[in-house]
């Protein structure tokens, strides 16, 4: 099936037959080792089970981009971005305590409840959780190994999978290390830009054009595109974590808030507010557990300083600034029409 106009629901139901298929193998695999091990193969399957699929997309236009045609095999090296993607979910729900994804208890939540009623449920759930991730990882690596590309494709693109890894676990451990420090935009940025924005948009799209055999310029182009749309879409989803419904994004919302997160939404509060406003912010944030009034002042504070309004307009210039990349690169209409709809997609969403 080719795509000369993009289809997005098409695409994403052919990632979906992918993922569902291939992790539902590899979770009878994993249960047939000893009937205890069925909860944690359930939290496999429903790991995959959500997702706009966004990555996968990404790798996608990455290959058609240089020209290459539509290929049932590159959807499925595609899809083990999802798989990234699902690991990299489950272990940042563990080290947030998210309780909830996609309006579901998240992973290690879930496996609180498959150890029993034991002392050390709620560590034995977290330690569950975390080896979940770490298959999820691996089996992203696996997937795409046996996609069916050539194998000289893949050895083009491999070694991406290390500098992603890296990037990825650096931004998580710079989160980590500046949860609880004074608020920074630019240090914001760079958590979002790592943690993110890389994996996000930039290294699915390197991926796939590295597979594709794509040039040192069209290369360059892609990092140029995607770094600044990744770190829009993150900035998209602080905005949303606070002031968007949970209905729509399906998680706790003031997650960020409570957590004390570095992200670029509190650090242009704090940026923007007086001696008195910050003050009153450390009052609001310091409490162990902020309770509804807590946040609703919080987000009284932020509207009153229009600090939402600061991040919508970071967002809109980071989405204008990938497009005037975009428009740069002389690519095939249909690849430049589908990555001008996923830039929309990314930065313009209410979940």
């Amino acid at each position: 099936m080719a795509y000369e106009r993009w289809e997005p629901t098409l695409f994403k139901a052919r990632v979906d037959e992918v993922l569902r298929g291939f992790v539902a193998r590899e979770a009878d695999e994993f249960a047939a080792v000893d009937p205890m091990l069925g909860a944690v193969a359930e939290r496999l399957e429903a790991a995959v089970t959500h997702g706009k699929r966004l990555r996968a997309a990404f790798c996608y236009w990455g290959w058609r981009a240089v020209g290459q045609p539509d290929s049932d095999a590159l959807v499925r090296a595609a899809a083990s971005m999802e798989l990234v993607h699902a690991a990299a979910v489950v272990h940042d729900d563990l080290i947030d305590d998210s309780p909830l994804r996609h309006g579901r208890p998240t992973t290690h939540v879930a496996l609180r409840a498959a150890v029993g009623d034991r002392p050390d449920a709620d560590a034995a759930g977290r330690s569950l959780a975390m080896l979940v991730g770490d298959l999820l990882m691996a089996l992203a690596g696996q997937l795409f190994a046996a996609s069916g590309l050539p194998a000289a494709y893949l050895v083009r693109a491999r070694p991406l999978w290390a500098v992603m890894a890296r990037e990825l676990i650096a931004g998580e451990c710079l989160e980590i290390l500046r949860t609880g420090a004074g608020p920074d935009t630019e240090a914001s940025l760079k958590v979002i830009r790592y943690k993110t924005a890389k994996y996000t948009v930039e290294q699915p799209l390197l991926i796939g054009g590295a597979l594709a055999g794509a040039s040192m310029r069209l290369r360059e182009g892609y990092s140029a595109y995607g770094l600044p749309l990744g770190e829009a879409f993150q900035l998209r989803d602080d905005l949303l974590g606070l002031f968007g419904d949970p209905e729509l994004t399906g998680k706790a919302n003031a997650d960020d808030v409570r957590g004390r997160r570095p992200t670029a939404l509190l650090a242009e509060t704090w940026r923007l507010a007086d001696d008195a406003e910050r003050e009153s912010l450390d009052t609001l944030l310091g409490r162990d557990d902020p309770d509804g009034n807590a946040l609703d002042a919080v987000r009284e504070v932020m509207r009153r300083l229009k600090a939402p309004d600061r991040i919508e307009s970071m967002i809109g210039a980071r989405v204008e600034e990938a497009l005037d990349v975009l428009h740069e690169l002389d690519l095939p209409a249909h690849a430049e029409g589908g990555l001008t709809a996923l830039a929309h997609s990314a930065a313009v969403r209410l979940s």
